[in-house]
């Protein structure tokens, strides 16, 4: 079947997806949370139903989306009709992680599919659970020569990249994105990068304290912090700390006990690889609230850290772990020295009732996304471009965005021939005064 030409096939393979995937939806949550304890109501609202919804949007919109879009002439090329036809890329490779190893491994592959290209998709080798079921709903869902999982560990995804592809979406680290991005300049492909950073969450004085608690534990505890636009660290005017920081414990407390080891609703680390990291960040530090851990389990608790020093190991990387590190802060001057001490982040937030505090906030610097007043929400929904900018990523996807990433857009003008001005063609000799006129109109 030519599933480049063919935009019914495309459509009736993704409706089949969706089904196998509803299908098989308990069994997706019981991976997830056999590679690392998953909760249920995380597995359901960040992966499985993301995907389904995912699923149901394109495949409503796949028709419209597919036709060629009519734009206004230019009037140099009177009389004409011009197109933008969208063309896929041919063969993409689809390199997934594994924090969210089921949602960012199939929206990708969905939106590609979408767009009549064929995918290779290699899923992270840390959820081998998780892995494992997708590789099965693929091949009964796809031929071979469609779509295809490849399984395995670093010296396949190397592997992989050496080979020529039309083009790469890959998500992950900013160290192994670079390494993506020198393959893939190799053959000039195209690349998606969804990286990282560090993610500031600044908390001023006038902030409703107690709400931006809440909904930074949230935003920042969810899947124990393995969240690439989770908040990285806290900037809160030092006028209002103490009483922040009292209600973020209060509000860990809420969410998992006193004990967040014995809760059902709490991640725990990928590996004992990332669990070692993390208990190395926070042995120097001053810890406020948490630090517990239990290798075994690869279990640590939800920390925060008080005042660290941006010479600390916890401030040169991103931290993609449950640590919040909470600086304190008295003037705006203050904030930009700090911000600007890093590379482009993923995502920042702020917490503030004055609006044009907010706005001058989203206006002065430069990240891929965020919000004011919460955390992470703004990934939620699909008519707004998630990626990052700089050391934080290369292009956007979601909803139709993502159908756009992987399709070429081709240019087409369809010239009439009952008219052929003479303007354009040579010999030019008293043309110029003419042209100059309606370059100047156009």
């Amino acid at each position: 079947m030519d599933f480049k030409s063919n935009i019914q096939y495309r459509k009736e393979t993704l409706i089949k997806l969706l089904h196998s995937i509803e299908e098989n939806e308990s069994r997706i949550i019981e991976a997830l949370y056999n590679d690392f304890k998953k909760p249920e109501f995380e597995a359901v609202l960040t992966e499985t139903n993301y995907v389904i919804g995912d699923l149901k949007q394109i495949i409503k919109n796949l028709k419209c989306w597919s036709k060629p879009k009519r734009v206004l002439p230019s009037i140099l090329n009177f009389p004409s009709s011009d197109f933008i036809y969208s063309e896929p890329y041919g063969k993409v490779l689809v390199i997934s992680p594994w924090n969210y190893p089921f949602q960012l491994a199939l929206c990708p592959l969905i939106a590609a599919v979408a767009a009549g290209n064929s995918v290779v998709l290699k899923p992270s080798e840390l959820t081998p659970n998780t892995s494992s079921i997708i590789a099965e709903i693929i091949s009964k869902v796809f031929s071979k020569n469609h779509v295809e999982v490849i399984e395995g560990g670093v010296e396949v995804s190397q592997n992989l990249l050496s080979q020529k592809w039309d083009y790469i979406f890959f998500t992950g680290s900013v160290a192994v994105g670079k390494i993506v991005a020198k393959a893939a300049a190799e053959y000039m492909t195209p690349v998606t990068l969804e990286l990282g950073g560090k993610n500031p969450c600044i908390i001023d004085e006038t902030a409703n304290i107690k709400l931006a608690a809440k909904r930074i534990v949230w935003g920042k505890f969810i899947n124990a912090g393995q969240t690439c636009i989770a908040p990285d660290y806290l900037l809160v005017q030092k006028k209002v700390k103490l009483e922040l920081v009292e209600h973020l414990k209060q509000e860990i407390v809420n969410a998992y006990s006193n004990n967040p080891e014995l809760s059902p609703d709490y991640t725990r680390i990928v590996n004992t690889r990332n669990w070692d990291r993390l208990k190395n960040l926070i042995e120097p530090e001053k810890i406020l609230f948490g630090g517990q851990n239990n290798s075994e389990d690869c279990y640590l608790a939800p920390t925060l850290i008080d005042e660290t020093s941006f010479e600390s190991p916890v401030m040169k990387e991103e931290i993609f772990g449950p640590i919040l590190p909470i600086l304190s802060y008295e003037n705006e001057s203050e904030l930009d020295k700090i911000i600007s001490k890093y590379d482009k982040p993923l995502s920042l937030y702020v917490f503030t009732t004055k609006n044009k505090f907010a706005e001058k906030i989203i206006q002065k610097f430069s990240f891929g996304g965020g919000c004011i007043n919460d955390t992470v929400i703004h990934f939620s929904n699909n008519r707004l471009p998630f990626g990052g900018v700089g050391h934080s990523g290369i292009g956007a996807y979601h909803g139709k965005m993502s159908f756009d990433t992987f399709s070429h857009k081709k240019a087409i003008v369809k010239k009439a021939n009952w008219l052929d001005l003479p303007l354009r063609y040579a010999p030019y000799k008293g043309k110029i005064t003419l042209i100059r006129k309606i370059l100047k109109w156009m």
